[in-house]
């Protein structure tokens, strides 16, 4: 290949990366860009998971042999039989080695061979392939993987300017990764709670706005459980915030344990004292179960004074929901009416008869936003 189509071929992988919106996407996108770059007819993306001593195939693309998967859901090998992850991209590299990469072949050892290796030699002939390249991935100064690269059985065999050329594209994938890993970190601290774990508010408007796509579309049930940690002022005032955001953590605990009885609930402080849940497909009267739960574990904290808790759900007779902020309404008045009341139960939308007195203050014009959730208090008996 020219040098003009290699470096086409290597701008070509790092874009391919850079527009990967997923970890998937990114390893696959590297995984593709290097398997064309260097005219296989497969390639695979492997991370070294050291405390699990493995090394893990994260993604499988071009011709697979069978039972070899896009993307492997525990396709993984004893780092002893693929020695060279540790010992040529570790000892040899820390003693003033480059971590190149090498080429395996049916027949045994060829260009940049770090030492035999039988079982990529049984792997290629196992599954018709002829020859691969082998790239350690280096990132942070540490080795976190492998590129590999394969031809079938027939095809030329990759010779020294291939692994040289391999080693340049496993830089390239390192850095896709590196830039990768940075965006989903900030997609994560952009959706999580600092305090709790939990989601924030963002990732709940974000999910219920599907949601509630979802069951205009497909009539699934969309349910929200709304909540009032009580008593964070008092325990603030009187012992200091650092208590009081040790009972912020362990209400987002039992928050999460109770989102636990809905399969695929998403658990979320919405800040200050206000967290939710958010349930997507499980029945109405499981969220309400959940919701009790809830409520049930909260007054035998040892800090607080329980919870105030409210719930609204597209299955109960709440009229139409068209858009995500008529159930957070519901849910919001749900639980205001639960504070007024000092309910030790869930107050749930819809179910006080023709005339809920929650869903006719939901439905009241006035306001948007904060301050119209704020009206809601001493509005309701």
């Amino acid at each position: 290949m020219g040098e003009d189509r290699r470096l086409a071929a290597v701008v070509a992988l790092a874009q391919g990366m850079a527009a990967a919106h997923t970890p998937r996407e990114s390893w696959r996108a590297a995984a593709l860009g290097a398997c064309r770059a260097l005219a296989g007819s497969f390639a695979a993306l492997s991370v070294w998971e050291r405390e699990l001593g493995r090394l893990r195939v994260l993604v499988n693309v071009g011709d697979r042999a069978e039972g070899e998967e896009e993307f492997p859901g525990d396709e993984s090998y004893p780092v002893h039989q693929f020695p060279e992850i540790t010992e040529f991209l570790h000892e040899r590299w820390a003693a003033g080695g480059e971590p190149n990469a090498w080429v395996e072949t049916a027949e045994g050892p060829s260009a940049g061979h770090p030492g035999y290796c039988h079982q990529r030699v049984a792997a290629l002939r196992r599954r018709g392939r002829g020859c691969c390249v082998v790239a350690p991935i280096v990132m942070n100064g540490r080795a976190w993987g492998e590129l590999y690269v394969a031809r079938s059985t027939g095809a030329p065999v990759f010779d020294r300017g291939d692994a040289d050329f391999a080693t340049v594209l496993a830089s390239v994938v390192a850095a896709g990764l590196a830039q990768s890993e940075r965006l989903e970190e900030a997609r994560r601290l952009a959706f999580t709670d600092a305090l709790t774990g939990l989601a924030n508010r963002r990732a709940v408007d974000v999910r219920l706005e599907k949601a509630i796509e979802r069951h205009r579309g497909r009539g699934v049930v969309v349910s929200l459980v709304v909540c009032d940690l009580n008593g964070l002022k008092r325990v603030n005032d009187t012992q200091g915030h650092a208590v009081g955001d040790r009972l912020l953590e362990r209400f987002g605990s039992v928050l999460s344990l109770c989102g636990a009885m809905l399969p695929g609930a998403l658990a979320a402080r919405l800040g200050g004292d206000e967290f939710c849940l958010l349930a997507v497909g499980p029945p109405a009267d499981e969220v309400v179960k959940a919701a009790d739960e809830l409520c049930r574990r909260a007054a035998e904290l040892e800090l607080g004074e329980g919870v105030a808790c409210g719930v609204a759900s597209t299955e109960d007779p709440i009229g139409e929901v068209r858009s995500a902020r008529r159930l957070f309404r519901l849910a919001d008045a749900a639980q205001y009416r639960a504070k007024a009341l000092r309910a030790d139960r869930p107050v749930v939308a819809g179910r006080e008869g023709p005339d809920d007195p929650v869903v006719r203050l939901a439905d009241e014009p006035f306001g948007e936003g904060a301050a119209e959730r704020r009206r809601f208090r001493g509005r309701l008996p």
